[in-house]
């Protein structure tokens, strides 16, 4: 949009606290206003702004705009040698100029999502405490539990933030434990939010809870950022965490809470523990189930299968598998008559000792228990490996999460389409070398009757002269549009009923569904539209079940949707208006998403 219509207000919505018409107000004038990332323009503060707010002598001569500025920095960018040299890159962007960073992404999305996000994010993550320029976010010490609510109190007033995105650090994308590094997790899950669905950066904050690493390499280096000592379990990281979710509650109430990357053993029983409590979500249980749900669902509107009768067979059964499981058997609930243990029972895992049985419940995590099958309905058949359960089960829909290179071989495949017309098979491992099997195999195997979505990025596949897009489970396309969904509901719990909502949007937006194209989930890159139908559906869900908080929510869609808009940071540069300082809150003094000693002294007063 143009300055020139952003000064004025949305005459429907524009009165909004988070509505992004109209100049935004700020005290602050000459260098102080060129270091504050959220107000900076650099070159493209116009004459007025320059007069205004004291820039002369401050910025070269000439005033150019963002799509120039874009044009530079892209070139900027483009010269670092290499992907980690490109990140930090960014990240030092996004210190200076949060608009030109988030637009130089959006503008280069496909190409640059890799960079900011992983794989090359975990690369940067992993040298964290060697790359470490200047902290950003919130760092927790369970050495220093005491200080937990003063260290959450002093990023803000309880309505200065809307997404608090927190990590241990025990299993980062992939590449295991790294300590202190996972706060550059949690910052780039925000960064994924803003650029995907519109959640304003300098509303949200980033913590990491050090609570010590596992991690060998870490604990020998001098360098280490963080606790060089063993990391802490038991009922002294329990504490710590019942005493972080307690500090977020009592200052930021409304609040949605993001988990991200915990360990196998700590992050479903955490989630277990706090989604009757507060609004909160995990990413590796619930967005990965969510993701690859929509894309189940965009396939059945194709194969005509129905819920009532449709198999699954789970092989892994992790974290990654187990979220997937549940969110499988809340749609099979919300879409039959179904108790959510009889819809369970539509479900096989499958994990390295083969079928998941009640027998082995010694060697099985609190999330596999409620998919153990009996073993007396196993004893005469084999369950030890993948093919003799596909044999026995004859599966519509086939889900890997194993990281088991080629699990999905040719005969458990042909055994699979043997039985149904249209078999359905996610290899989700990541990355690309882990996957079960590459989409062109299945395609072959299947005479082309399969319906494929990967975990990884593949290009199309062609098949008896015809070309087949695959569709990538990103997780980009889901938790933002639930989360913005949350935010703008102020919704008290995420719910089943709201997930499965949100699952629906997105399945809605399937190429193959709108018959613009063959791939079961939409683009990345039309992941802003995706996002308001993503949230419209979240935020619909929370009205209905009373659970949203935030008033005079419109009730008809087109509304709804203008409203959700309203409310999205865009990537553009806002007009500034300069007012006193004794008039001026947090966010117009540069004091957002920052820690500030002077900001409880000022509102003291």
């Amino acid at each position: 949009m143009s300055s020139n219509r952003k000064s004025e207000k949305n005459p429907k919505f524009g009165h909004l606290p988070l509505s992004t018409s109209g100049p935004q107000e700020t005290s602050l004038t000459g260098n102080a206003l060129l270091r504050t990332p959220y107000f900076n323009k650099g070159s493209a503060f116009t004459k007025e702004e320059r007069e205004t707010f004291k820039l002369h002598g401050l910025l070269p001569t000439n005033i150019q705009t963002l799509d120039e500025q874009v044009k530079r920095a892209y070139a900027q960018y483009s010269s670092r040698p290499n992907n980690l040299a490109k990140n930090t890159f960014m990240t030092s962007l996004k210190e200076q100029n949060e608009v030109l960073y988030y637009k130089l992404i959006l503008d280069h999305l496909k190409e640059m999502f890799p960079v900011i996000y992983t794989p090359t994010e975990g690369d940067a993550i992993a040298d964290y405490s060697k790359l470490f320029r200047r902290p950003e976010g919130c760092f927790l010490n369970i050495g220093d539990a005491d200080r937990v609510e003063d260290d959450i109190n002093q990023w803000g007033n309880p309505e200065d933030i809307d997404l608090i995105v927190v990590s241990d650090g025990e299993q980062i994308l992939g590449i295991g434990d790294q300590g202190v590094g996972a706060i550059l997790i949690s910052v780039a899950k925000l960064v994924i939010y803003t650029l995907c669905a519109g959640i304003h950066p300098s509303r949200t904050l980033p913590v990491v809870l050090d609570c010590g690493t596992d991690n060998e390499k870490l604990l020998g280096d001098d360098l280490y950022l963080g606790q060089p000592r063993k990391r802490v379990r038991g009922e002294e990281y329990d504490a710590f965490i019942d005493k972080f979710v307690t500090a977020c509650r009592k200052r930021y109430p409304r609040a949605y809470l993001h988990f991200e990357d915990f360990g196998l053993n700590n992050a479903r029983r955490i989630l277990d523990k706090y989604t009757p409590q507060i609004a909160c979500f995990n990413d590796d249980v619930q967005g990965t189930g969510c993701v690859t749900l929509a894309a189940i669902m965009a396939a059945f509107k194709v194969s005509g299968t129905k819920w009532d009768e449709a198999r699954f067979v789970m092989f892994g059964s992790g974290s990654a598998g187990t979220g997937i499981a549940d969110q499988i058997k809340d749609a099979i609930s919300q879409h039959t008559d179904k108790s959510k243990e009889e819809a369970g029972q539509q479900i096989w895992c499958v994990d390295k000792p083969g079928l998941l049985l009640k027998g082995k419940k010694g060697q099985l995590t609190p999330a596999q228990i409620p998919y153990a099958r009996d073993d007396k309905d196993w004893e005469s058949k084999e369950h030890g490996d993948l093919l003799s359960v596909i044999k026995e089960v004859k599966p519509h829909v086939l889900i890997g999460t194993s990281t088991k290179s080629g699990a999905f071989t040719e005969d458990v495949v042909r055994e699979m389409a043997k039985h149904v017309d249209r078999p359905v098979i996610f290899p989700l491992s990541n990355p690309t070398r882990l996957h079960e099997a590459k989409p062109q195999d299945l395609y072959d195997w299947t005479d082309g009757k399969v319906l494929v979505a990967t975990g990884s990025p593949f290009d199309p596949v062609k098949h008896d002269g015809k070309e087949y897009d695959i569709s990538e489970c990103n997780n980009s396309v889901t938790f933002p549009g639930i989360g913005l969904g949350a935010v703008l509901s102020r919704t008290r719990l995420m719910t089943s009923a709201m997930l499965v909502a949100a699952v629906q949007a997105l399945a809605s937006e399937a190429p193959i569904v709108k018959e613009t194209g063959s791939g079961l989930l939409p683009d990345v890159e039309d992941v802003r539209e995706i996002s308001v139908k993503i949230a419209r559906n979240v935020i619909k869900k929370a009205v209905e079940q009373e659970l949203a908080q935030e008033k005079d929510i419109p009730r008809n869609d087109a509304d709804l949707e203008e409203w959700i808009r309203e409310q999205m940071w865009n990537a553009e540069y806002r007009p500034l208006k300069l007012i006193e300082e004794h008039n001026a809150d947090a966010h117009a003094r540069g004091e957002a998403g920052i820690a500030s000693g002077q900001r409880e002294a000022r509102f003291e007063h």
